[in-house]
């Protein structure tokens, strides 16, 4: 498989979008200059596209193995991740007081794009591993701290989450994983964990498990959940390792996709107790897991739009080779390349905005979480905070969904070649199906936006966000043209609808909570179409201000720009009229249970 990275256009979004000079103006991110980004990307563009990409065909052919409990990578697996780590990937936004780099999510975030474009199963590990880094540092010890997240940060151990129990799914009030206090400080775990990525391998020397359990005290429900370190071999007082730890893989899953990520039940406790360390305080479990989960989800939001990406690339490059048929406007009398055909130029076109789409946001989320964390005024910390959290949910669900539709074009655009393994299209149309589901369906995400991000604030984080809708299409009146007026109507029509659609979920949450939650997701969707639709405006304008210094990229950012305002947006009107006009709680229950 090849893969480029979109560089040019990363560092587009970063700079014109994201603001990367504000984002280098915070303390301590002063060496984050573009110079620096510039830098930073094409390094990790290179152990990419040549490390990584080239092994990606090999482990959906020859995936990750399981026999007597020791799980054994996919064939080269073991030396990209020596060379991921010996690079200082893993560190790469991560604290430099535990030997990261320290730099923004700004300029990570990219790199996690082409990580996961390149090699989605490979990508997972170090997903994890950040998930593990954060939540110990937010939740962890001093001692903690300084014992695990160095290690973890350069690669020697990697870390994973364990939430899931054979009856537990997303329901995490039916944890019972048990964790009984030894008098010195430890727990011993007991219990199985199922659905575990990474769970076990033998890429590093050691894995640190994050786990949820109750111990004997705990009250009922999601309140009496704890979190626990548990590493699968102990550790010495010097640092070395020491005993292998009770916790084994007693099987890796069979899949559809991301077949080199071997998916573990790991069974704690089987022999005598697991040791476990607690993180933070008793009963808080969930709270800190949530850490976890967050930075989880909007890496899973990158996964999305780096499939999409790789499946765009890979279909244009058949569409420019492909010889089929002959123009329908007659304008060659032999059969030409795919590409001049209508409907795979919109199929191609279509693939493309949404993703560009989708990048946008996501990296304007990130440069917001950067604001949040290391803004001097604690007020705009919070205010960034909000919007980061309102827009996480909406990167997580939006690009992953998106990531499904993209890389089924790709397989169409390649007709019954699509179909056929040996092209490679199906397999990101395999790998992307699961990114909707893990990490919390879109359901879930749609929830958490009704919840946790619209309701809770009474809507002020989206009608920030409307509002800044608002003032792009101020900005877009000021130009002149097809593509700025095409842009302006429909995001006008979307900007509409969002609002629309807020105003109708704070009005009805309380009184008629089915029809509100049965809009969930298309409310999800919606907010996804349209914030990514500002984004593309945003770099509408931007285009047009510098297109004199590079015509060629900057006429190409207008139009696939004005590709999305013209055949994305108009369907922000659609799924408003399913949540509001239509009440779809009613048509969603006016099918009795027996009549399914």
């Amino acid at each position: 498989m090849s893969y480029t990275a979109p560089i040019k256009d990363m560092l587009f979004a970063m700079k014109e979008l994201a603001g990367l000079d504000d984002v280098a103006a915070l303390p301590g991110f002063e060496d984050a200059t573009a110079e620096t980004a510039q830098a930073v990307l094409e390094e990790s563009a290179k152990l990419c596209g040549e490390v990584l990409a080239p092994l990606n065909v090999e482990g959906d052919r020859n995936p990750s193995s399981w026999r007597d409990g020791v799980v054994t990578a996919t064939p080269g697996f073991k030396d990209a991740f020596r060379q991921f780590a010996e690079g200082g990937w893993q560190g790469l936004q991560h604290p430099a007081d535990y030997d990261g780099q320290g730099l923004p999510k700004l300029i990570a975030t990219p790199c996690i794009e082409m990580l996961n474009a390149s090699n989605l199963s490979f990508a997972l590990c170090p997903l994890l591993t950040d998930g593990a880094i954060e939540a110990i540092l937010t939740a962890g010890s001093e001692e903690q701290k300084q014992r695990y997240v160095p290690k973890l940060i350069s690669g020697e151990w990697t870390g994973t989450m364990n939430l899931t129990e054979p009856q537990a799914g997303s329901d995490l009030a039916l944890v019972r994983t048990r964790a009984e206090p030894q008098g010195d400080g430890t727990y011993k775990i007991s219990g199985t964990k199922i659905f575990i990525t990474w769970g076990e391998h033998d890429m590093a020397d050691n894995i640190v498990h994050l786990v949820l359990a109750r111990t004997p005290d705990a009250p009922e429900g999601v309140k009496g959940i704890s979190l626990f370190i548990v590493p699968k071999f102990m550790i010495n007082d010097d640092g070395t390792l020491g005993a292998r730890n009770d916790v084994h893989c007693v099987s890796i899953e069979h899949k559809l996709g991301i077949k080199a990520s071997p998916t573990a039940v790991l069974q704690f406790g089987d022999h005598g107790g697991a040791i476990g360390y607690l993180v933070g305080e008793a009963n808080r479990g969930l709270e800190y897991m949530f850490i976890m989960m967050n930075a989880a989800r909007f890496a899973v939001g990158m996964q999305g739009i780096g499939v999409a990406d790789c499946a765009y690339q890979k279909a244009a490059a058949y569409a420019k080779e492909r010889v089929q048929s002959r123009p329908v406007d007659g304008s060659a009398k032999q059969s030409v390349t795919i590409i001049h055909h209508p409907d795979v130029r919109r199929m191609l076109a279509s693939m493309r905005a949404m993703t560009e789409g989708a990048r946008a946001l996501a990296y304007v989320a990130a440069a917001h979480c950067d604001i949040a964390h290391n803004h001097a005024d604690a007020a705009v910390r919070a205010e960034h905070q909000a919007i980061y959290e309102y827009l996480v949910p909406v990167v997580k669900g939006w690009s992953t969904e998106m990531s499904i539709d993209v890389a089924s074009l790709g397989v169409q655009v390649h007709g019954g070649m699509g179909f056929i393994e040996e092209t490679g299209a199906a397999q990101f149309y395999r790998d992307a199906r699961i990114l909707t589901i893990y990490e919390g369906t879109t359901a879930i995400q749609a929830n958490d936006l009704i919840g946790r991000k619209t309701l809770r604030d009474g809507g002020a984080v989206a009608k920030t966000l409307i509002a800044g809708v608002a003032q792009t299409l101020d900005a877009l009146a000021a130009h002149e043209g097809t593509a700025f007026a095409s842009m302006r109507a429909r995001l006008a029509d979307g900007h509409r609808s969002l609002a629309a659609v807020v105003d109708f979920v704070l009005a009805n949450a309380k009184q008629d909570p089915n029809a509100v939650f049965a809009g969930g997701v298309p409310y999800l969707k919606l907010a996804g179409i349209v914030l990514c639709g500002w984004q593309m405006a945003r770099a509408m304008l931007a285009s047009a201000a510098n297109e004199a210094g590079d015509p060629s990229f900057c006429g190409a950012k207008i139009a696939t720009a004005r590709f999305y305002a013209e055949h994305v947006l108009p369907q922000a009107a659609a799924l408003e009229a399913s949540i509001v006009s239509a009440r779809g709680g009613e048509g969603v229950f006016a099918l009795t249970e027996d009549q399914f």
